[in-house]
C-alpha cells in the first residue's frame, strides 16, 4: 500500500476533522485514515493507483464542502486573505445596520437596510447550515441562524445582530488562536533538512536526506543543517542545537563525536560517517511526534465529541418545548414571550462551546509545549499528568547535567605538586574522547604538550597506561592504579596516578547537580508528589545527590533489569487509580519509561511526555 499525505483548507474545528477522517475511513479501499486538526493534514495508506487525489476531495466535500486539498503556501495565503475578508464583511455589516439607525429610517427604508445587514453578517453561517443540512447533520451555524432570524420576527433586530456579530469575532478569535498553535508547531518543523551533501571522491551529490545510505560520509558546511544522525570522521565545528534541545550554547564537536540531525553548523566543516537512515534519524522522530500528536485524543475530548453529536439536536427539541408549553404552565408568558426565551434558550445553548473548547484547550497545550521545546506525544498523555501520584528520577543525565568536573586533586607524594599531578592526567587523557577525560583537560585548561608520550594504551574497563621519559604511568581505577592502604573519602568518581608502582595521587570526578533539580523536587514535594531515585551509581555518590535535590528515597547500583523489575513491582502494588511516573535520559532507561504509567524522556532542555510507551 502506498501512503499519502495532503493539505487541507479551511479545516476550522475539531468535529469537522473527526467527520472527514471517519467518513473517509468509511471506504475500504482506504487504510490508516487520519485528519490533524493541529496540522490541517490529511493521511492514509491505498491500493489505488490512479484519481487517489480526486476521490478523496469529492469525498472530503461531500461532508465539508467548504475544506478542500491545496498546496502549503497556498494555504498560508488563502487564511490570511480569508481573515480580512471576514473582518471586512462583519464590520460593514455593522455599519450598514448602524448608518440605518442614525439616519432615523423607518417602514420599508430601515427594513431594506435591516435584510442586508442581516444578510452580510449571516450569509456564511447560513451556508455552512445549509450544507450541514443537505448532509443530515445539524450544528451550531444552524442554532445560530434559527436564534437572528427568530430575534429579528420578533422586532429584536438589534439583538439578533448582536448575536451574529458576536458569534463571528469569536469564529475569527477561534481561528487565531488555532493559527497561532499551528504556527509554533510550524516552527519547529524548520528543523528538517532539504537536502544531504554525500561525498563522492573528492567531490559531493546534493540529494535528498531519505536517500541516504548508512555507512555513507555527508558534507555539513557552515550554515547549513545536520540533515542525518552520525559520527564525525574529519573536521571540527560548532554546532547550534536550539531547535532540539533548547540549549542556546554552541556546542564544539571534532572527529569522534557524535551528532544529531536538527542541529545547524554555524562555523567550519565537517564530514560524518551516516549512522542511521533518515526515517529513524533524531529529526524524523521529532517531527513525527510533534505532527501526530492531537492525534491521540484525551478520554475527555472523546466523550465531547460523541456528545457533541446528541447535543444539538436535544437543545432544539428542549427550544420547541419551551415555546409551546411555557405559556401553558406559567399564565403570565405570552407565546411571544415563551418564543423568544425559546430563541434565547437556542443562543446560551450552542454546543461550539463544549465541542471547540476542551479540544482547542489540549490543540493549544501540546503547540504551547512544542513552541518551549517540549514534545508530547498526544493529548491523551497531557491528560494523564494530572493523575501522577509518584514519580521516579535518573540520575545521570536527569538529574545532574552528566557533564563531569574534577571537584579535588589529591596528592600522596609530597614530592609532587597538584599541578604536576593534573598535568600527567592531562598527558594522557589528551588521547581520549571520553567525557571524563574532557573534564581533566578542561580543569588542566591549557595546551598539552603530549610529544613525549610514548606506547600509549587503553585497559578496557580499568583505566590508561603509557610511558614518560623511562616512567611507567598507570591511571585509572582503584584496582589498577591504586593502593590497597588508600581510603576512598570523596564522593564521586575516583581516578588514580601510579608512577613506576608507586599511587602518587588521585583526582575526584564528580557530576554536576542540574541547577533547577532542587527546586522541582521542592515543587512536587509540596503538592503531596513522592520522590524517588533508581541510580546505577555507588551508594554513596548516590545518597550525595539524593540528599542535595531533597530525594529520601534512594535505591543505587542498580542494572537496567533492576530498574525495570522494581518499577513493576511498584506499579504492581499500586493499590489507587494514581499513576507512576519515570523521568529518564531515554536511552538506557528505555525499558523503564516504556514500562511506566507516564515516562518523561529528558534532553538537555526538553522532554516528551508519553503514556505507557515513548
Amino acid at each position: 500500500m502506498k501512503s499519502y499525505r495532503f493539505i487541507l483548507k479551511d479545516l476550522d474545528c475539531a468535529n469537522c476533522a473527526k467527520k472527514i477522517e471517519k467518513h473517509i475511513a468509511s471506504h475500504s479501499e482506504y487504510k490508516d485514515v487520519i485528519v490533524n486538526f493541529s496540522t490541517s493534514t490529511l493521511s492514509f495508506r491505498t491500493d489505488k493507483k490512479t484519481n487517489v487525489e480526486e476521490d478523496i476531495q469529492k469525498i472530503i466535500q461531500s461532508v465539508e464542502p467548504d475544506t478542500a486539498i491545496i498546496s502549503n503556501n497556498k494555504k498560508q495565503v488563502e487564511e490570511v486573505q480569508r481573515d480580512k475578508e471576514d473582518i471586512l464583511r462583519i464590520i460593514v455589516g455593522v455599519l450598514i445596520y448602524v448608518i440605518g439607525r442614525q439616519l432615523h429610517l423607518v417602514n420599508v427604508p430601515m427594513l431594506l437596510f435591516t435584510i442586508v445587514s442581516v444578510f452580510i453578517l449571516l450569509s456564511k453561517t447560513a451556508q455552512k447550515a445549509y450544507e450541514q443540512l443537505k448532509n443530515k447533520v445539524i450544528d451550531e451555524n444552524f442554532l445560530i441562524v434559527i436564534s437572528v432570524i427568530g430575534a429579528c420576527l420578533l422586532g429584536e433586530i438589534a439583538e439578533g445582530i448582536m448575536v451574529i456579530t458576536l458569534y463571528e469575532i469569536g469564529k475569527i478569535l477561534e481561528a487565531r488562536a488555532i493559527g497561532k498553535t499551528r504556527k509554533s508547531i510550524s516552527n519547529l518543523m524548520d528543523i528538517k533538512p532539504e537536502y544531504a551533501n554525500v561525498k563522492v571522491d573528492e567531490d559531493f551529490n546534493k540529494v535528498s536526506p531519505e536517500e541516504v545510505k548508512i555507512g555513507d560520509i555527508i558534507i555539513v558546511k557552515a550554515g547549513e543543517k545536520v540533515p542525518l544522525d552520525g559520527e564525525i570522521v574529519n573536521g571540527t565545528a560548532k554546532i547550534n542545537n536550539s531547535a532540539l534541545t533548547g540549549e542556546s550554547r554552541l556546542v564544539d564537536v571534532t572527529k569522534g563525536d557524535k551528532v544529531l540531525s536538527g542541529g545547524i553548523n554555524t562555523e567550519g566543516l565537517i564530514e560524518i560517517k551516516v549512522e542511521k537512515l533518515y526515517e529513524d534519524s533524531t529529526v524524523s522522530q521529532i517531527l513525527n511526534l510533534v505532527e501526530n500528536a492531537t492525534d491521540k485524543k484525551a478520554k475527555t475530548e472523546n466523550t465531547v465529541s460523541k456528545i457533541a453529536k446528541i447535543y444539538t439536536p436535544i437543545v432544539i427539541i428542549l427550544a420547541i418545548l419551551v415555546a409551546i408549553f411555557m405559556p401553558m404552565l406559567f399564565h403570565n408568558v405570552s407565546y411571544s414571550e415563551s418564543i423568544y426565551k425559546a430563541l434565547t434558550f437556542l443562543v446560551i445553548s450552542c454546543p461550539c462551546s463544549i465541542a471547540i473548547s476542551v479540544p482547542l484547550s489540549y490543540f493549544s497545550g501540546i503547540g504551547k509545549s512544542s513552541k518551549r521545546g517540549i514534545l508530547v506525544k498526544g493529548s491523551n498523555y497531557l491528560d494523564g499528568l494530572k493523575d501522577i501520584d509518584e514519580v521516579i528520577f535518573d540520575k545521570t543525565g536527569t538529574i545532574t547535567t552528566g557533564n563531569f568536573i574534577v571537584s579535588n586533586i589529591n596528592i600522596y607524594n609530597k614530592n609532587y605538586s597538584e599541578e604536576s599531578i593534573l598535568e600527567y592526567f592531562a598527558k594522557g587523557e589528551s588521547f581520549s574522547n571520553h567525557p571524563i577525560a574532557k573534564s581533566i583537560l578542561t580543569k588542566w585548561g591549557k595546551e598539552v604538550n603530549n610529544r613525549e608520550v610514548t606506547d600509549f594504551k587503553e585497559v578496557s574497563g580499568k583505566g590508561i597506561e603509557y610511558n614518560i621519559d623511562k616512567k611507567k604511568i598507570k591511571i585509572g581505577k582503584h584496582n589498577f592504579a591504586g593502593d590497597k592502604k588508600i581510603s576512598e573519602d570523596n564522593i564521586g568518581t575516583n581516578l588514580y596516578l601510579n608512577i613506576n608502582g608507586e599511587t602518587i595521587g588521585s583526582i575526584t570526578i564528580i557530576d554536576e547537580v542540574k541547577p533547577d533539580a532542587k527546586k522541582t523536587i521542592e515543587n512536587l514535594n509540596k503538592i503531596g508528589i513522592k520522590t524517588f531515585m533508581f541510580t546505577g551509581d555507588s551508594k554513596d555518590i548516590a545518597i550525595e545527590v539524593a540528599k542535595q535535590v531533597g530525594i529520601s528515597n534512594v535505591n543505587y547500583e542498580m542494572l537496567p533489569q533492576d530498574k525495570y523489575e522494581k518499577l513493576e513491582e511498584k506499579i504492581n502494588n499500586n493499590k489507587n487509580s494514581k499513576k507512576i511516573a519515570y523521568v529518564g535520559d531515554g536511552i538506557n532507561d528505555s525499558p523503564v519509561l516504556a514500562r511506566a504509567d507516564i515516562g518523561i524522556s529528558m534532553g538537555r532542555s526538553w522532554f516528551k511526555f508519553c503514556y505507557r510507551g515513548i
